[in-house]
């Protein structure tokens, strides 16, 4: 190691203030993190590209160090669900030190990664107070019934107004409004759902119809209207 001459001519002064690192909160435990293999906890993120075209939702599982899961969730750019894919392949296995100074290909999940790491290593993950954390697979109960991320799609303008066009329910096939054209309430159908039933055997007609339903006071409007065609 190199000294400058300024430091080299220094007379050495003790300090005893040496008492290591602050415990933080990690699976129910007080832990110094001296190392990163001292890191455990499930979290989640949110991240940005630099145009701010897309975001992406990023959780992962992480024990001893090591991400044990990653689920990556993508919104608003075409290029980014392949960048999430090859995420999936790259996360699982990484230190958290070595994915956060991964290329992981989409600035989003860059972002997301690097928001992660701030939370992990500050000890403030969704699972610092829960004993032994949660065990792998945790991150896709984040998906629910049919294993789809939850989505809203809206859309307004100023002369003809709001489309409700996809909710936590699922897709929106029809708007219900009343007499003064408010919207009261909608129909929908829940992909994962109608997906599922479909390759358990179920006649797609069938498995549409059981993955349909209604929300608000859709039955008693006064008119019904397609978001996207209307």
């Amino acid at each position: 190691m190199e000294y400058s001459e300024e430091v080299k001519n220094m007379c050495r002064v003790a300090s005893n203030a040496d008492h290591g690192p602050a415990p933080i909160p990690e699976e129910g435990k007080w832990v110094k993190s001296k190392e990163v293999t001292d890191i455990s906890g499930l979290t989640h993120g949110v991240g940005w590209c630099a145009p701010q075209q897309g975001a992406c939702k990023l959780t992962l599982n992480v024990k001893d160090g090591i991400i044990q899961e990653a689920l990556i969730e993508t919104i608003g750019c075409s290029g980014m669900t392949h960048s999430a894919a090859m995420a999936s392949e790259i996360l699982p296995g990484k230190t958290i030190l070595e994915a956060l100074n991964t290329d992981l290909v989409c600035d989003a999940i860059n972002t997301a990664m690097r928001e992660l790491f701030l939370q992990i290593a500050y000890g403030r993950t969704q699972t610092a107070f829960s004993e032994n954390g949660l065990p792998v697979g945790a991150g896709m109960e984040d998906l629910g019934k049919g294993l789809r991320s939850q989505i809203g799609t809206m859309y307004g303008t100023l002369s003809k107004g709001p489309r409700y066009l996809e909710m936590a329910e699922g897709y929106v096939t029809k708007i219900a409004l009343n007499e003064k054209d408010e919207i009261v309430g909608y129909a929908f159908v829940h992909l994962g759902k109608m997906m599922e039933s479909i390759r358990n055997g179920v006649d797609p007609k069938e498995a549409l119809e059981k993955a349909s339903g209604h929300y608000g006071q859709y039955d008693n409007a006064a008119k019904y209207v397609d978001p996207r065609e209307q």
